[in-house]
């Protein structure tokens, strides 16, 4: 059996809401008050308090900043976690979730990393809200966090830069590949730093997975709305997950003789970015000799429709074949190792609890090569070291 923490997002999710649920589902505050004094930011207290969210009684976990509000970079919020006395897990896994927030910010105004400055990490509290959320449930003994769907609310947001849809641009952005939807609920219920705290943590995203649950609790967001305004979790175990899975697949394919090679590149992003699973190309020889290229797609059931369409429209394709296959997969999750050059993602792929492989993202290796003008290789030589030293 696995400590799991279920958290139910029907409402949104901030840092403060994470912190607060957790209090409320028996964190004890004042150990999580000692563990955050090694933060070191004596301008900054902590308060919790419970308070009726629609007659659900909810805890309310506040950050009383005394500070200057000066705006803060990424080097910035990265050096109060260095200087701390945290594990290097809880500094890598705050660190990542930082750059998380700062990789959207960095493509949506389309500045570079270090020009970033955080608006909702211009103050303590969300470094607080960060570090809070790893050291609480690293203090509850959480082994597994699963989160629900997130409700993003509707309507518009207003902040420096001007007013906005829901969900925010930078939070949109972090929510790339999350189950997200739309409410009647008017406002921003999902917060930039509460978007990257349960996309980093949560293993996976879904239905309430079946747990024998010791604890619920409820907590409060900042303002009152028709439904409770609280994010809820559920603390309990569950079965140790499977870690291979057999799940049914869409393939469809078509060959193509007579396209611009240099096409294939743009199909290919297109479909990715459309939600293709894969998507290949094989070098194949055609009737009367010709020289070809098969494409093929492979899709989650019920989404091949837009990408068989982008084929028609972005090749010179006049058909595809579809069939419906399975494929079985290893459990898969994502990491964060602190490398001497930088914070690394790695993928790690196991099977029945045996690790069987883990590979550094390419992306994270390939911006340390060329920010520090280094080889790639002694990136991945970085990444090696860390990991059999960790």
């Amino acid at each position: 059996m696995a400590k799991t923490a279920y958290f139910d997002c029907f409402s949104g999710i901030s840092g403060d809401m994470f912190i607060g649920s957790l209090l409320d589902a028996g964190l004890d505050f004042e150990l999580l008050k000692a563990e955050l004094g090694k933060i070191g930011l004596p301008e900054c207290n902590l308060e919790v308090r419970k308070v009726s969210k629609q007659h659900i009684s909810c805890t309310k976990f506040d950050v009383l900043d005394d500070s200057d509000g000066t705006y803060r970079h990424l080097p910035d919020l990265n050096l109060v976690v260095d200087e701390s006395n945290f594990g290097e897990d809880v500094k890598a896994k705050a660190k990542a979730i930082f750059l998380k927030i700062a990789k959207a910010e960095s493509k949506i105004h389309d500045i570079s990393l270090e020009k970033v400055h955080f608006h909702e990490i211009a103050a303590v509290d969300t470094i607080i809200d960060v570090v809070g959320a790893i050291i609480g449930l690293k203090l509850l003994g959480i082994e597994r966090v699963i989160s629900s769907s997130l409700n993003v609310g509707s309507g518009t947001v207003t902040f420096s830069h001007g007013t906005y849809p829901v969900p925010a641009p930078a939070t949109a952005e972090i929510l790339k590949d999350v189950p997200v939807y739309t409410s009647d609920s008017r406002g921003e219920l999902v917060t930039p730093t509460g978007a990257a705290i349960i996309s980093s943590l949560a293993s996976q995203f879904g239905d309430m997975p079946e747990m024998r649950v010791h604890a619920v609790g409820y907590g409060a967001g900042a303002r009152d709305a028709d439904t409770p305004n609280a994010l809820r979790v559920y603390i309990g175990e569950t079965a140790e997950p499977v870690c291979d899975t057999t799940e049914g697949v869409v393939v469809f394919e078509t060959n193509i003789d007579d396209m611009n090679p240099q096409m294939y590149e743009h199909v290919q992003e297109r479909l990715m970015e459309e939600g293709a699973l894969d998507a290949f190309l094989t070098q194949i020889v055609m009737k009367k000799g010709r020289p070809g290229v098969k494409l093929t797609i492979l899709a989650k059931p019920g989404t091949e429709a837009n990408l068989v369409d982008i084929v028609l429209r972005e090749t010179t394709s006049i058909g595809v074949r579809i069939r419906h296959e399975t494929r079985r997969t290893l459990e898969r999750k994502f990491v964060s190792v602190d490398t001497e050059l930088g914070v690394v993602r790695v993928k790690v792929s196991s099977s029945e609890g045996q690790v069987l492989n883990r590979m550094p993202e390419y992306e994270d290796c390939r911006k340390i090569a060329r920010d520090r003008n280094i080889s790639l290789q002694d990136v991945y030589h970085a990444v090696e070291k860390a990991m059999a030293q960790g």
